[in-house]
């Protein structure tokens, strides 16, 4: 992987993280069975990516010195917001 690409990378994976989890609180996962099975299925993936996308986001920000255009930052900033929504949801 490329320099280049990993602020990408990440913050794509962030956003597909994010949107997982927040689809998945209010949409109704389990009315089509094969939905539920691909839910189940990438279910443990993205509680992975949860926890580690935030730590990686804020190694790789910390590295670029805070900047405010990196989009480390940005995927930071998106999974803290949706682990807060989660938090606060339940």
């Amino acid at each position: 992987m490329s320099k280049t690409n990993r602020p990408k990378i990440i913050f794509v994976l962030s956003f597909l993280t994010a949107a997982f989890w927040v689809v998945g609180q209010f949409v109704d996962v389990y009315h089509f069975a094969i939905v539920g099975a691909i839910f189940e299925i990438v279910w443990l993936p993205m509680i992975v990516l949860l926890f580690v996308l935030p730590v990686l986001s804020l190694f790789y920000l910390v590295k670029e010195k805070f900047s405010p255009k990196s989009l480390y930052l940005y995927s930071f900033l998106m999974l803290l917001a949706t682990g807060l929504f989660l938090y606060l949801k339940s």
